[in-house]
């Protein structure tokens, strides 16, 4: 899979595909799948609770909020893949970490969820072709392609982890 190029995504999005190293997309996103969990359970229980300041996140909820996001990233990618022309909507990432209260579980339980969602994810980009990674769907008012939504997963993901790294460890 190639990267995508600048006309395949809302430029919001710019630095998250920019993150993304040269290679095998689907290499580097099972590649992050084991260097997040080894990541993440070397974090104590005390420090997966920390917030570096009022009303930041804990280590938890960016985790889920790395969930969640995907989640919602593979079913644009899905919609768009199997070609609904519908514009999809941008959703409250404060709202669903809110109302998820990742801080109540333990952080394994939200690893396990993590690593499902990537399986997941990793299972629909193995079964999509070259061609269908190019159709164009509408995320945010922008012309998107699976491509660049599959890019913009693995560039979300290092965004947040370099954020962990410099402000909270």
């Amino acid at each position: 899979m190639s990267r995508p190029k600048s006309n395949e995504y809302n430029p919001h999005f710019k630095g998250y595909i920019g993150l993304v190293p040269d290679g095998h997309l689907q290499n580097i996103l099972r590649n992050q799948l084991e260097e997040s969990i080894s990541f993440f359970k070397a974090i104590s229980k005390e420090k997966s609770e920390y917030r570096y300041a009022e009303g930041k996140w804990s280590i938890k909820e960016v985790l889920g909020h790395l969930v969640d996001t995907e989640r919602i990233m593979c079913y644009r990618l899905l919609a768009i893949a199997r070609g609904d022309q519908s514009p999809l909507p941008s959703f409250d990432e404060n709202a669903y970490n809110e109302n998820a209260n990742f801080n109540r579980l333990e952080l394994e339980q939200i690893l396990i969820e993590y690593e499902t969602v990537r399986h997941a994810t990793l299972s629909l980009l193995a079964n999509l072709s070259d061609e269908t990674l190019e159709l164009e769907g509408t995320v945010l008012n922008h012309p998107t392609t699976p491509r660049a939504i599959a890019y913009i997963i693995a560039g979300h993901e290092l965004h947040h982890l370099k954020i962990i790294n410099e402000r909270y460890l």
